[in-house]
């Protein structure tokens, strides 16, 4: 994708639902080499489809990218245009996983989606493309299990 085309260094509004959103690809710098790249949303927000109240997680995300790494403004209006989006908890998580591979094809990805509670039970929800590369680093995703998440 061309630098221009990119909505890094523009005015661009925050899409409205998910499906609006554009998430931009950029170049890897190193695609001969497996790493990790990790993006954090400790304030993912959305919305409950059945009572309408908002529902937040702690987002993880990693992957080993191939030839495209994910720009992290078009993630940024990406996962804000979950606010007001009624899904449940591991829709979300996993819509978000999707949209990421179907994007950028990396080598392998992984999200742990820590869910803050509702009716007492925090739902945490997990999901990856497959093994991961043999090797490359691994860290914990570093968000203990809920004891008053915060």
């Amino acid at each position: 994708m061309a630098p221009e085309n990119l909505q890094l260094g523009r005015d661009v509004g925050v899409p409205q639902r998910p499906e609006d959103a554009v998430l931009d690809p950029v170049p890897n710098p190193h695609p001969d080499v497996n790493y990790v790249a990790r993006y954090v949303a400790p304030e993912f927000t959305s919305l409950c489809p059945v009572t309408g109240q908002p529902d937040f997680a702690h987002l993880v995300i990693d992957y080993v990218p191939d030839q495209f790494l994910v720009e992290s403004k078009s993630l940024k209006l990406f996962l804000t245009s979950f606010r007001d989006h009624g899904a449940f908890h591991e829709g979300c998580t996993i819509d978000i996983a999707k949209r990421i591979v179907e994007t950028i094809k990396p080598r392998w990805l992984r999200i742990g989606g820590y869910w803050y509670p509702r009716g007492g039970i925090p739902i945490d929800v997990f999901w990856q493309t497959g093994a991961p590369p043999a090797d490359v680093w691994l860290p914990d995703q570093g968000v203990p299990p809920y004891r008053g998440r915060g």
